[in-house]
């Protein structure tokens, strides 16, 4: 078979990718990867080689207002379509609800039946029109994957018996699973980390002018810099921030240099879709056994109360530093091991099942 990989930012923005890429028999079908090279620099595709690239480039900033993107995603449909009509594909993977909505009616003319379709963002769903879009590809699609079962709320209902969940855990990790354990640098400091996008200018300022007046912690944000990162420097800069680091982009593997330096994750998002999304952190967290805190009310935060693996705390809270550090401090490292492990063996299951149904539906 010809198959077609959908993807609407770079590929290493893209690690849920490698969940389909994984279970593709490179062997004995033609794989084809389209992409969006948003900043224009290079990337490290050697492990896709055997592969043919399409690549869009076309700079275009994340965090900005959308409709300032209006003119970019008309040039990647342009593109995108292109390819679709031409390539002539068996099978495709369309990752991320803009990527379907913007190819929807060449997916419904040519490729019905003939695509699964990686639900992931809930961003524009208050739009009645990408709403009703978006059920229109989920009723066309082979099959929906959803990488939170809160987005199923945004899928018709008729659809469900062909809707399964996905799970952004990055196997590879699990080779490192002791590397804090055993490779950990200790500190007389609670040491705080995020890693990802860095965007939520407004709460992550509470959390940087909570952690600067607060000698006991660390906070380090370590992802690419664009404008809300470059801000929040500005921002710690401005409050004499001595204990606040940033350090800049990083590529997966270094995540295992990190970790052995962070004590606590911080997976504090606070808009609709990540009150509903589940994060790579939060299986990050389970497979390094480290702790997490989420925003109160976050689907990601119940599940870590539910599992024991985190706690929730609301930054804009006066006491938020004090509950922080005694929750740390109370942790029994032991009994919270088990805890991960014990919720890493579910997911893993869950990852095995959906892997099956992958096989079994392409």
């Amino acid at each position: 078979m010809k198959i077609l990989i959908m993807g609407f930012t770079k590929i290493k923005y893209m690690p849920y990718m490698n969940f389909y890429f994984d279970n593709i028999d490179k062997a004995e079908h033609e794989v084809h990867i389209l992409y969006w090279n948003r900043d224009l620099q290079s990337e490290d595709l050697s492990k896709y080689r055997g592969c043919t690239f399409h690549e869009f480039k076309c700079y275009q900033e994340d965090d900005v207002s959308k409709f300032s993107k209006v003119t970019s995603f008309a040039k990647y449909r342009k593109f995108a379509k292109g390819v679709l009509i031409n390539g002539k594909f068996d099978f495709i993977f369309v990752l991320h609800s803009l990527t379907g909505v913007l190819v929807v009616d060449v997916l419904k003319k040519h490729y019905r039946g003939k695509y699964i379709f990686d639900y992931r963002d809930s961003t524009y769903e208050g739009f009645a029109p990408f709403k009703k879009v978006v059920a229109s590809i989920t009723r066309n699609a082979r099959a929906t994957f959803v990488s939170s079962d809160a987005f199923r709320r945004f899928l018709p209902e008729d659809c469900t018996g062909k809707i399964y969940t996905s799970h952004n855990a990055l196997l590879d990790s699990l080779e490192h699973r002791d590397e804090k354990t055993l490779c950990g640098i200790p500190s007389d400091k609670i040491r705080i980390a995020f890693w990802g996008f860095i965007r939520h200018e407004e709460i992550n300022k509470e959390i940087i002018r909570k952690i600067a007046a607060d000698n006991r912690f660390e906070l380090h944000y370590y992802g690419r810099e664009q404008q809300v990162a470059l801000n929040l420097k500005a921002y710690a800069a401005e409050l004499n921030a001595e204990n606040v680091f940033f350090h800049g982009e990083y590529t997966p593997e270094q995540r295992y240099e990190f970790v052995r330096q962070t004590d606590i994750i911080h997976n504090i998002y606070y808009d609709a879709n990540m009150m509903l999304a589940m994060g790579n952190k939060y299986y990050d967290g389970l497979i390094f056994r480290i702790p997490q805190i989420c925003m109160p009310g976050s689907f990601m935060g119940e599940c870590v109360e539910r599992a024991g693996v985190g706690f929730v705390c609301d930054p804009y809270d006066t006491d938020f530093t004090k509950r922080v550090y005694a929750y740390y401090r109370g942790l029994a490292q032991s009994e919270f091991d088990k805890k991960c492990d014990v919720e890493l063996e579910k997911i893993m299951e869950e990852y095995a099942d959906a892997n099956d149904i992958l096989h079994q539906i392409q």
